[in-house]
Order: C-alpha cells, then sequence, then structure tokens
C-alpha cells in the first residue's frame, strides 16, 4: 500500500527470512528518534548548518525520551539544513517522514529526501504534526535525508522547532503465514480532504504503524499484530475540523477480538486513544502483574499498596500541560467540537456561551470571563506548598478552566455553596458554605457533572501523596479547613463525606 504504510519493525509477526529481506531492503535513518546525545549534538546527524543549533528536549517530545529542539536563527534559508546520509535500494518504495512541532508558528520545516520535499504546516503550532514523502530510486546507494527550515511572515529573528520520529517506512506487503500475538483490524475513511490526515500507533519503544499521504473518500484497511503491551493510537487533521462530518462523512476504528476497541471521526487537530492488549486476543483491563501487590487488600493496606505501585511516576513539568491539554483535553463527548474542555464554563445539556481553540486560547491574561483557559489545580498548590514537583505538574488533578473563573476559585476547599458571591457562565458557584454541610467557611462548587471528576482526582492525591499529606495541613489556611493532618483520613470528616 503506498498511501497507508507499514513502518518495518521486526516482530514475531515476520518470519524469519522476511525479517533479513526487510532490513537488507529498508533505509535506515541513524538516531531518528534522537534518543542518542554527544552533549548537545545528537548523534549520526552529520550535516548541522550554521544558522541552526540543536539541543536535546526531554520535556516536548513525540515518543522515546527524548526529542531533538532546533533553534532557527536565521532567515538564511542557505543555512538552516540538517541531514545524514542513508542507503536506498533501486525499485524499492520508501516513505520518509518526520514529526514537527511549532512553538510560535513563524517558521516552516521542509523535508529533504534526495530534494527539497514537503513543507509542514507553520500556523499549526502546540501539536505535533507529521510530513512525509515517497521516493522510489531507480538506482542503488546513498541519499541525503533531514530538513531545512523556512522563515515566513512574522519571523522575529529566532524560534525553537521541535523534531522527532524522523523515519522510513517500506511499501511492504503483510507480513505472511497470520499473526502469532493479537490480530487488529484498522478501518479508516477519509473525507472530502483527505490529505490533511494522518494517523500513528505507539508503543513503548516507538511509532509501530503510520499512515499519511491519503486519498480522499476513501476507505482503507490494516491488519495489525499486536504483542502484549500499552499501545497509544493518535490521529490529526492538519486544518483542525477532524475528519466528520462538516467537510465528508470520515470515520475510523480499531477492532481487537471481534470487539471494538475505539471510533471516532469528529475531532479538532487531533485525537488519541490508548489502550492495552493481553496476553490473549482482547484487551487487558486489569494490566496483569501491575496491580498484583495490591490483590485482596482492603481499607488502608490497599491504599498503601496502591500509593507504592503508582509512588514513582515520571515528571514531565508544568509547560508539558499545555501539551497533554492540545490532544487529551479537548470536548470529544458534549458539543464534540475539539475546543478545549473546560470543566467551569462547559454545558452539558445546551451551547456553551464560550469555546476555547488549543494552544491558541490558553492564558495570559485576563479580566472576565471568556478571555483565555488556565491550568486549574483542583488540589489547590498552596496546599502542598508552592510549585513543587511532582505536585505541580501531576496532570491527574490539574484540568483545562477558565482563567478568570479559575482566579475566583483561588485555593478554596470544594463544596456545597448556599449563598454564592459569584457565579459563572455554566453554574459554578463561589460562596459561603451551605448550612448543615459541618463547614461554615467560603466554598467552592462545580456544577454536578463535574463533581465526581475533582472527587477523583482528590481521592488520586491521597493516595498517590500519601507519604507527604500529613504535613500539608498547616500550609495554608484553606489547607487546614481541608486536610485533617493524617496519611489514612486525609480530609477532614465534612469534606470526606462531601468527596464520597
Amino acid at each position: 500500500m503506498n498511501s497507508i504504510s507499514r513502518i518495518n519493525k521486526l516482530t514475531g509477526c515476520l518470519l524469519g527470512l522476511l525479517a533479513t529481506l526487510s532490513v537488507s531492503a529498508q533505509a535506515t535513518v541513524l538516531n531518528g528518534g534522537f534518543e542518542q546525545w554527544s552533549g548537545n549534538q545528537p548523534a549520526n546527524w552529520s550535516l548541522i548548518d550554521s544558522g541552526i543549533t540543536v539541543s536535546q528536549s526531554t520535556s516536548i517530545r513525540l515518543s522515546g525520551s527524548s526529542a531533538a529542539a532546533v533553534s532557527v536563527n536565521t532567515a538564511s534559508q542557505a543555512d538552516t539544513d540538517f541531514r545524514q546520509l542513508v542507503s536506498v535500494n533501486a525499485g524499492q518504495a520508501y516513505q520518509f517522514s518526520a514529526g514537527i512541532y511549532h512553538t510560535e508558528g513563524n517558521v516552516r520545516a521542509r523535508l529533504y529526501v534526495n530534494g527539497y520535499q514537503s513543507y509542514s504546516d507553520a500556523g499549526l503550532t502546540g501539536q505535533w504534526q507529521t510530513i512525509s514523502h515517497s521516493y522510489t530510486p531507480t538506482v542503488s546507494g546513498t541519499i541525503e535525508v533531514g530538513l531545512r527550515f523556512y522563515d515566513v511572515t512574522g519571523f522575529d529573528g529566532a524560534e525553537l522547532v521541535y523534531v522527532d520520529q524522523f523515519e522510513p517506512t517500506t511499501s511492504e506487503p503483510p507480513p505472511p503465514g497470520g499473526c502469532s500475538e493479537s490480530s487488529a483490524e484498522f478501518a479508516l475513511t477519509t473525507d472530502n480532504y483527505g490529505g490533511e490526515t494522518s494517523w500513528q500507533l505507539t508503543d513503548g519503544s516507538g511509532t509501530l504503524y503510520r499512515g499519511d499521504g491519503l486519498a480522499s473518500n476513501t476507505q482503507y484497511s490494516e491488519q495489525w499484530c499486536l504483542a502484549a503491551g500499552d499501545y497509544t493510537f493518535t490521529i490529526f487533521d492538519s486544518y483542525g475540523d477532524g475528519i466528520c462530518c462538516g467537510y465528508g462523512n470520515g470515520s475510523y476504528s480499531l477492532t481487537l477480538g471481534g470487539a471494538n476497541i475505539f471510533s471516532g471521526g469528529s475531532f479538532g487537530p487531533s485525537q488519541s486513544h490508548s489502550f492495552t492488549v493481553g496476553s490473549g486476543d482482547g484487551v487487558d483491563e486489569d494490566l496483569g502483574a501491575y496491580y498484583a501487590p495490591a490483590a485482596g487488600l482492603t481499607g488502608y493496606a490497599l491504599k498503601t499498596a496502591l500509593h507504592n505501585i503508582i509512588k514513582d511516576h515520571a515528571v514531565q513539568g508544568y509547560s508539558a500541560i499545555w501539551t497533554f491539554y492540545n490532544v487529551y483535553e479537548l470536548d470529544t463527548y458534549y458539543e464534540n467540537d475539539g475546543s478545549i474542555l473546560d470543566i467551569y464554563s462547559e454545558k452539558p445539556s445546551a451551547s456553551d456561551s464560550y469555546v476555547y481553540a488549543a494552544s491558541s486560547d490558553q492564558c495570559g491574561s485576563y479580566n472576565s470571563e471568556a478571555d483565555c483557559y488556565n491550568r486549574e489545580h483542583s488540589f489547590p498548590r498552596s496546599w502542598f506548598g508552592g510549585a513543587i514537583e511532582p505536585m505541580n505538574s501531576d496532570i491527574h488533578h490539574i484540568f483545562a478552566s477558565d482563567g478568570f473563573v479559575n482566579s475566583k476559585r483561588s485555593s478554596y476547599p470544594y463544596g456545597e455553596v448556599g449563598s454564592a458571591s459569584f457565579t459563572s457562565t455554566n453554574g459554578t458557584r463561589l460562596g459561603n458554605a451551605a448550612a448543615g454541610t459541618g463547614y461554615s467557611g467560603v466554598v467552592f462548587e462545580p456544577i454536578d457533572e463535574f463533581k465526581g471528576d475533582v472527587a477523583r482526582a482528590y481521592f488520586y492525591m491521597a493516595t498517590r501523596y500519601q507519604n507527604q499529606l500529613a504535613n500539608w495541613q498547616t500550609n495554608s489556611s484553606e489547607a487546614n479547613a481541608a486536610l485533617n493532618g493524617s496519611s489514612n483520613q486525609v480530609f477532614e470528616s465534612w469534606l470526606l463525606q462531601l468527596l464520597k
């Protein structure tokens, strides 16, 4: 298949002979995932021009543990190339591609594959996009591949662009002889603008399958051979309007063992689905050995076991929250319009008073509701002592919310409001606690739709930070009102009953 190509990764699904032949045909881009570095130089990338500098990024990356952060410091295009040599075989079809992440939108990246090829969309900022080019050499030998960076209107002389997963795929048929792992069926129907759509399936080691360069109004299907493990499927639309239903009736789905794992079509710039494949044909719901230490436990012993399982998560950094929101904090349920899902303005049964576009509407300054969206620590950071990691960037309790409403919430505990001093456009309220709740101070009350979300976030915090919570009660008057200074009950009785 030329338009949806299978990335050649040697798995148990390939016969030994086919594996050997595939390696000989593949153009190997060395260090295309930018995991190997010597100082600030990525290994195997031999040409780095004078108009750019390259450094390692561990906070913004497409997959793996790092990406290349390319700082473009000149408007002279002849000084911005970034390349290496690869070997190719005559008559073999290759699909070269690279993940690009723009920060300001005033520089374009152009793919180089034995010549200058496709451009990135400079206006698509704050999220990953893929540029690609199909190439079939007429003679065997070596060619140069890489990128060049072009300034556009608004370039101020310096801009940062992130690059990851520079790789080829060979256009080969599916492996013969069936699949010894779990067999999955992927189906995709493009809309009127198929060229805007691309997708990828990744696991912990990188990209397994990828599709781009698609035709419009066309049905595609693939069979994937998936070993047991965790996977993430992401579909992108470069225009930002998904594939259904304004300009055609596009859709996508994945089935595993006859069961539907995910499906969709209406999204914004991108949509991701994470799932786990067990040892048989199906989705492993309990993650097997991961939760084994908690098996059979109850009460505080169970809470402690869960704490020990999750206590060492990898910190991504506070700025990474914006990137997370661009993919995972989008409205794919209510209006299903791909806008930022703001818990303090979303109206579940009516049209929202305003919507926020991912990345472009993030705060920033604000003077009133509807100015911009912010990062709301549902468990206020003053309670745990300020901008302290890992709590400050722990996405499990940080929700996208209107900046102005977020400021009204301040660090007050959640509660049931009796008399409101402020009410947001969706009915979120601030005011004195209702009589009979066991607390008489100022509280903040989300609408019913999202009370369960913040309660689960609080129980997560009580578990993840079990060994630190007892010291947080004295950090502020609001923390003292909400926390009881213990690692088992954690919350004051009035708040514990409310959360339950």
